[in-house]
């Protein structure tokens, strides 16, 4: 118990140390390759901090075990929009770029509403997981295009001292860096909350949905809020989004090619519909007011609020199962 404590605060320090150095190469990275700070924290900065993600869910199939990769998946995206977003837009409010409610939120939706399809069977099969390869790659292919279309418009959005920024070399090593001790904290972190939770006799399952789905979504909620604080609302914002399709066409996919992955009714209308409700709040937040669009103060603490009565929920119904 005291090295799985030692642990988590070992990964604690390392996470913001490291969340600082990956939001500076990153936004380096895009001053340096004339990317936008949105097309890189839709793309890049998603895939680094979806990492964690992809290896417990390679690792939970390869163990025989795909239903945690299936709880982490979702977890960790109802933890993005509910945990991460809401901390950091109560931090700071977040604007709206119209990019996001164009191609990013939409291409969401869709992935999420896919997705719930393939998994309407009660299971995810590896020809389901094939589709959902395809899909990404098609996806990935649509949104560099647009991008790519759109790029001065992107770039115009950023200030002469973003623009501005370090060396290319310089910003690359600080994102390899960045991204490596991210990734190593919050398996540290990880790892110290399970022997816990394991010592504390919690379900595995009550596990993949939040102590596993929260801890591999910190790197997440660091870069967030590190982005945030540093005014760059795009990367904040482009980065969960990545990271949620990422999490529902990487991570689920991963697991099923190696393992079909069966799905509980209970996890199918619980956790996935919840999963889509946050989804579809996010959506309506995003897109309402039509004047000044923001992620506000006060729409961050509805959605932190939703993700504590979310675990309330499975804490309760843990409970009841167990008497």
């Amino acid at each position: 118990m005291l090295v799985a404590l030692l642990a988590i605060v070992a990964g604690l320090i390392l996470l913001v140390w490291s969340s600082d150095k990956f939001v500076d190469g990153a936004v380096g990275l895009a001053s340096a390759l004339g990317m936008s700070k949105a097309m890189i924290g839709l793309t890049i900065v998603a895939l680094g901090t979806s990492a964690p993600e992809i290896v417990v869910s390679i690792m939970s199939a390869l163990s025989g075990a795909p239903e945690l990769a299936l709880g982490n998946a979702i977890g960790s995206n109802i933890a993005n929009i509910g945990l991460v977003l809401g901390v950091t837009a109560i931090i700071a409010a977040l604007p709206i770029q119209s990019g996001l409610l164009k191609e990013d939120l939409p291409a969401l939706i869709a992935v999420t509403a896919g997705v719930g399809f393939l998994c309407s069977d009660n299971q995810l099969t590896q020809t389901d997981a094939f589709v959902m390869i395809v899909m990404l790659i098609l996806l990935m292919y649509l949104l560099f295009r647009y991008k790519s279309e759109h790029q001065d418009e992107l770039i115009e959005q950023t200030t002469q001292d973003d623009i501005q920024g370090p060396s290319k070399g310089k910003s690359t090593f600080w994102f390899i860096v960045g991204t490596v001790v991210l990734i190593g904290s919050s398996r540290l972190l990880v790892w110290g909350a399970i022997e816990i939770a394991r010592a504390m006799q919690i379900s595995e399952v009550i596990i993949g949905l939040t102590i596993v789905a929260i801890g591999t979504s910190l790197p997440e909620l660091a870069a967030s809020i590190a982005s945030a604080l540093r005014k760059h609302h795009d990367i904040a914002l482009g980065n969960i989004v990545g990271s949620n399709i990422l999490n529902l066409l990487a991570v689920l996919s991963a697991a099923a090619v190696i393992h079909p992955i069966e799905i509980s009714s209970t996890t199918l209308i619980r956790d996935y519909g919840v999963m889509c409700g946050v989804t579809l709040l996010l959506a309506l937040f995003m897109f309402l007011p039509r004047k000044a669009r923001q992620l506000s103060r006060i729409k961050g603490g509805i959605l932190l609020a939703a993700y504590l009565a979310y675990l309330a929920i499975l804490y309760q119904q843990t409970i009841t199962a167990s008497a």
